[in-house]
């Protein structure tokens, strides 16, 4: 049975998002709104999404900024712009701008051992004792956690018992790691004396005016939030994260998040040469997968071609329009996904409250953006007529 649908212009002014201006895409095409409205709502309508944010950049500016659907399919409350969406791992992306802000003030230097700036040993901290008796952990670096090169796992629970333990040599290849981000967390919280939460708010989320975004759950988002779906259009229960985490406890609105993406853009708060590092590719990613089994098989020269790799908290890859790079959320009930093309000054976010909404991700870049560059298979953005067969 089809969800229904309800196509929504930006918040409580319908006629505006009709006037927008036109976008540019990367493959020189013009879009009109109504292009785009057309095409979300069409595969919005073919792959079962609820509700859908895009962001469309120009000129290193939000240029469209357009909410689709529902974030509450049973009371039929539609996602706006303004609507508190769980981030997931874009909350990695807004981290590591924090921390390349603390690098360009010299407090923290990002190939210094972690383990310098701790007053005790990791290990006899409760949430990484599991380390004692493997000196590995005192060869970690900052730029090996926003690399995800630690050699320590995406996350200790998956693991059978559950502890935390080296899949390979720190510094040896890429493997996503949360956990690498977190220890990262701990050691900025320690060098500057403040929670993640005080830290974001003076340094990201009050300047840049994103005043609906937090990395723990506030009162302020109690009267307008969304509910992540299944494949089958049933709700998830809402969590609502009390306590901080680089690596994914982010929640914030389309709005907010599209302010954020031009602020990178436009290298706010960071120096020219601390976002160029920030953004630059650090390390090669040459597997099938980002998740998965297939994380740690060799793949095709597909990869290759487009050199993908990771920066400093952000993927990369190289594409017929130049460098690009690339950070992406995902967790039961929640699709999100942006890309920036530094060159050509032009980006897009995609977010969505659907465990479905990342099957339509590769044809929204390539017809909204122009984008057939970026890794969709690595990405496991699986188009959803595909899926299903």
């Amino acid at each position: 049975m089809r969800l229904p649908l309800l196509a929504l212009t930006l918040a409580a002014a319908p006629a505006l998002a009709q006037q927008a201006p036109a976008f540019h895409t990367l493959d020189g095409r013009t879009l009109r709104p109504a292009d785009i409205d057309r095409t979300v709502q069409q595969l919005m309508d073919s792959a079962l999404v609820p509700g859908l944010a895009v962001a469309l950049l120009e000129n290193n500016k939000v240029r469209y900024l357009h909410t689709y659907g529902y974030r509450n399919l049973a009371t039929k409350a539609p996602l706006e712009p303004q609507t508190a969406m769980y981030g997931a791992s874009l909350s990695k992306a807004v981290f590591a701008y924090l921390v390349m802000q603390l690098v360009q003030e010299k407090r923290l230097d990002l190939d210094k051992p972690m383990a310098g700036y701790l007053p005790k040993p990791l290990p006899d901290y409760e949430a990484w004792r599991d380390l004692a008796g493997d000196d590995r952990w005192q060869r970690l670096t900052a730029r090996m956690a926003l690399t995800h090169t630690t050699g320590l796992p995406n996350w200790r629970w998956i693991a059978p018992d559950k502890k935390l333990r080296f899949q390979f040599e720190p510094g040896a290849r890429y493997g996503y790691s949360g956990e690498g981000l977190q220890l990262l967390q701990l050691v900025v919280e320690t060098i500057t004396g403040q929670t993640l939460v005080q830290l974001s708010e003076a340094r990201v989320f009050g300047p840049l005016k994103m005043s609906r975004t937090s990395y723990v759950w506030q009162p302020a988002f109690e009267q307008n939030y969304a509910l992540g779906y299944d494949e089958q259009g049933q709700p998830f229960e809402k969590r609502k994260r009390t306590k901080a985490g680089a690596a994914g406890s982010l929640e914030t609105t389309p709005a907010d998040y599209a302010a954020f993406l031009a602020a990178v853009m436009q290298g706010k708060g960071l120096t020219p040469d601390a976002k160029r590092e920030m953004t630059l590719r650090q390390v090669r990613i040459p597997f099938k997968a980002q998740f998965g089994p297939l994380a740690a098989v060799a793949a095709p020269d597909s990869n290759r071609a487009i050199r993908l790799g990771y920066g400093l908290g952000w993927g990369t890859f190289e594409s017929p329009y130049g460098p690009a790079y690339f950070k992406e959320g995902h967790d039961d009930g929640w699709e999100n996904h942006s890309v920036v093309f530094g060159d050509r000054k032009v980006g897009l976010l995609l977010m969505g409250n659907s465990s479905n909404a990342d099957k339509i991700f590769k044809a929204l870049l390539e017809r909204l953006l122009g984008d057939r560059a970026t890794p969709w298979q690595w990405e496991n953005y699986v188009p959803y007529q595909l899926a299903e067969k």
